[in-house]
Protein backbone atom coordinates (compact mmCIF):
# COMPACT_ATOMS: atom_id res chain seq x y z
CA UNK A 1 0.00 0.00 0.00
CA UNK A 2 1.03 3.61 -0.93
CA UNK A 3 2.24 5.82 2.20
CA UNK A 4 0.00 8.75 2.41
CA UNK A 5 2.59 11.33 1.67
CA UNK A 6 3.47 9.67 -1.32
CA UNK A 7 -0.02 9.68 -2.59
CA UNK A 8 -0.06 13.45 -1.78
CA UNK A 9 3.02 14.22 -3.65
CA UNK A 10 6.34 16.40 -2.98
CA UNK A 11 4.25 19.79 -3.22
CA UNK A 12 2.72 19.33 -0.37
CA UNK A 13 6.10 18.73 1.57
CA UNK A 14 6.99 22.64 0.37
CA UNK A 15 3.83 24.30 1.49
CA UNK A 16 3.55 24.50 5.34
CA UNK A 17 -0.01 23.24 6.41
CA UNK A 18 -0.59 21.01 3.42
CA UNK A 19 -0.50 17.69 4.51
CA UNK A 20 -2.20 18.30 7.35
CA UNK A 21 -4.63 19.86 5.20
CA UNK A 22 -5.15 17.13 2.66
CA UNK A 23 -4.86 14.77 5.35
CA UNK A 24 -8.46 16.17 7.20
CA UNK A 25 -10.06 16.71 4.28
CA UNK A 26 -9.45 13.06 2.95
CA UNK A 27 -10.61 12.03 6.46
CA UNK A 28 -13.91 14.33 5.73
CA UNK A 29 -14.69 12.63 2.56
CA UNK A 30 -14.22 9.39 3.30
CA UNK A 31 -16.84 9.85 6.58
CA UNK A 32 -19.54 11.14 3.41
CA UNK A 33 -19.07 8.43 1.27
CA UNK A 34 -19.27 5.94 3.83
CA UNK A 35 -22.61 7.73 5.55
CA UNK A 36 -23.84 7.87 1.21
CA UNK A 37 -23.23 4.03 1.22
CA UNK A 38 -25.21 2.98 4.52
CA UNK A 39 -28.03 1.01 4.17
CA UNK A 40 -30.40 3.09 5.98
CA UNK A 41 -33.72 2.10 6.99
CA UNK A 42 -34.83 3.96 9.91
CA UNK A 43 -31.16 6.27 9.85
CA UNK A 44 -29.98 4.92 13.27
CA UNK A 45 -27.15 2.54 11.49
CA UNK A 46 -25.76 6.23 9.48
CA UNK A 47 -26.02 7.89 12.77
CA UNK A 48 -24.53 5.67 14.94
CA UNK A 49 -21.12 6.45 12.99
CA UNK A 50 -18.42 7.68 15.89
CA UNK A 51 -15.17 8.71 15.12
CA UNK A 52 -12.09 8.84 17.59
CA UNK A 53 -8.01 9.17 18.09
CA UNK A 54 -7.59 6.51 20.51
CA UNK A 55 -9.32 3.52 19.51
CA UNK A 56 -12.12 1.48 17.45
CA UNK A 57 -15.68 2.44 18.50
CA UNK A 58 -17.16 -0.65 19.33
CA UNK A 59 -20.81 -1.76 18.44
CA UNK A 60 -22.53 -1.29 21.65
CA UNK A 61 -25.98 0.63 20.55
CA UNK A 62 -29.19 -1.25 20.29
CA UNK A 63 -31.33 0.67 17.89
CA UNK A 64 -34.22 2.58 19.92
CA UNK A 65 -36.74 2.52 16.85
CA UNK A 66 -37.73 5.85 14.94
CA UNK A 67 -36.21 7.89 13.00
CA UNK A 68 -32.50 9.00 13.23
CA UNK A 69 -30.28 11.57 11.75
CA UNK A 70 -26.21 11.28 12.25
CA UNK A 71 -24.66 13.96 14.19
CA UNK A 72 -21.46 14.90 11.88
CA UNK A 73 -20.10 17.81 14.75
CA UNK A 74 -18.77 15.30 17.25
CA UNK A 75 -17.29 13.53 14.35
CA UNK A 76 -15.76 16.74 12.49
CA UNK A 77 -14.54 17.54 15.71
CA UNK A 78 -12.44 14.39 16.10
CA UNK A 79 -10.70 14.98 12.32
CA UNK A 80 -10.45 19.16 13.37
CA UNK A 81 -8.47 18.06 16.73
CA UNK A 82 -6.43 15.62 15.26
CA UNK A 83 -2.91 15.80 14.30
CA UNK A 84 -0.64 14.65 11.19
CA UNK A 85 -0.07 11.15 11.98
CA UNK A 86 -2.61 10.67 13.91
CA UNK A 87 -4.62 7.40 13.59
CA UNK A 88 -8.58 8.71 13.42
CA UNK A 89 -11.20 5.09 14.02
CA UNK A 90 -14.01 5.43 12.26
CA UNK A 91 -16.43 2.90 13.63
CA UNK A 92 -20.57 2.08 13.16
CA UNK A 93 -21.48 1.85 16.79
CA UNK A 94 -24.94 0.24 15.83
CA UNK A 95 -24.93 -3.67 17.30
CA UNK A 96 -26.67 -4.78 13.92
CA UNK A 97 -24.34 -2.88 11.92
CA UNK A 98 -21.92 -6.41 11.56
CA UNK A 99 -24.84 -8.17 10.50
CA UNK A 100 -25.69 -5.57 7.72
CA UNK A 101 -21.67 -5.35 6.42
CA UNK A 102 -21.19 -9.09 6.69
CA UNK A 103 -24.63 -10.87 6.05
CA UNK A 104 -26.80 -13.01 8.63
CA UNK A 105 -29.76 -15.17 9.10
CA UNK A 106 -29.20 -16.12 5.41
CA UNK A 107 -29.31 -12.26 3.96
CA UNK A 108 -26.41 -11.40 1.92
CA UNK A 109 -24.05 -9.02 3.30
CA UNK A 110 -23.85 -5.53 2.00
CA UNK A 111 -20.14 -4.55 2.67
CA UNK A 112 -20.13 -0.64 2.50
CA UNK A 113 -17.27 -0.12 4.90
CA UNK A 114 -14.80 -2.24 3.34
CA UNK A 115 -15.51 -0.47 -0.08
CA UNK A 116 -15.37 3.01 0.80
CA UNK A 117 -11.90 1.99 3.10
CA UNK A 118 -10.56 0.26 -0.23
CA UNK A 119 -11.08 4.09 -1.79
CA UNK A 120 -8.78 5.28 0.21
CA UNK A 121 -5.53 6.01 -1.50
CA UNK A 122 -8.06 7.86 -4.45
CA UNK A 123 -9.57 9.76 -1.93
CA UNK A 124 -6.29 11.01 -0.94
CA UNK A 125 -5.21 11.43 -4.19
CA UNK A 126 -8.03 13.72 -5.49
CA UNK A 127 -8.15 15.64 -2.28
CA UNK A 128 -4.36 16.52 -2.73
CA UNK A 129 -5.28 17.91 -6.28
CA UNK A 130 -7.97 20.05 -4.55
CA UNK A 131 -6.14 21.49 -1.81
CA UNK A 132 -2.97 22.38 -4.65
CA UNK A 133 -5.65 23.72 -7.06
CA UNK A 134 -7.06 25.70 -4.06
CA UNK A 135 -3.76 27.11 -2.85
CA UNK A 136 -2.71 28.17 -6.70
CA UNK A 137 0.16 25.83 -6.96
Amino acid sequence: MTSFSAVVGEWAHDVQGALEAVFKVSVQELVSQLNSLVPVDTGFLRASLRASTSAMPVLSLDNPGGAHSPDAGTIELVIVGADLGDTIYLGYTAKYGAHVHYGANGRPGRPWVDMVAQRWASIVAAKSAEVKGRLGL
